[in-house]
């Protein structure tokens, strides 16, 4: 079954969902179990000066033009991860890992709907932290991969676990596949679509040009 529309809206994520899947809107989605804690961290984002904008179907926290947050509400937890992970010094040691093919510990991930108050002032550190370096346009350094993946579809891996681990999973020429299909735009519009659309695709395995 293809994904539904993903919600443009950040005010909907926390009303009805992000509507990836059928359980938008109704009381199983995930959203419902951690909205208290989801609250939270809008409140601590919000406060710090973050700009709330919705992509990839979640709130996405942005500054001086850039990506710095991204949250997240699964079954089992919700998350707050950082762009840009290589950068993040994590002195206090609480970011992890959102999978065993994530490079760096990207998110700080909650299990309980009380952790984020009681991690506030962590939270706020490591958020100016992120808005200090994309005020500077500091970026990490490239890491040598074998496909040159487009600035989107990371960005759309490093927000959505389920996405990386589906296409880390998949065999080096169906992720060259996607890269090309990507890079053959230089439009980032079309690519943010073409990754929205081709999401359900890759969660099967398939390459860009298969059906």
């Amino acid at each position: 079954m293809p994904d539904r529309a993903m919600i443009t809206d950040p005010e909907v994520f926390f009303t009805q969902g992000c509507g990836r899947c059928d359980r938008f809107a109704t009381p199983d989605c995930s959203t419902r179990r951690w909205l208290s804690g989801l609250l939270t961290l809008r409140r601590i984002a919000r406060a710090a000066g973050l700009t709330e904008t919705a992509k990839w179907g979640h709130p996405c926290y942005m500054h001086a033009g850039r990506n710095v947050a991204i949250m997240g509400a699964f079954r089992d937890d919700f998350r707050l991860t950082f762009f840009n992970a290589a950068l993040m010094q994590d002195p206090q040691g609480v970011m992890e890992r959102q999978g065993p093919n994530t490079r760096h510990p990207d998110c700080l991930r909650f299990t309980d709907n009380d952790a984020p108050a009681a991690l506030e002032p962590t939270i706020r550190a490591y958020l100016a932290e992120a808005m200090s370096y994309a005020e500077k346009g500091i970026l990490p350094q490239k890491e040598r991969s074998e496909v040159d993946l487009p600035p989107e579809l990371v960005e759309a891996l490093d927000a959505d676990s389920e996405l990386a681990e589906a296409f880390a999973a998949l065999t080096p020429g169906r992720q060259k596949s996607w890269a090309l299909h990507l890079n053959s735009t230089k439009t980032p519009a079309t690519r943010l679509s073409r990754i929205e659309k081709g999401r359900a695709k890759i969660m099967a395995g398939k390459g860009a040009t298969e059906y």
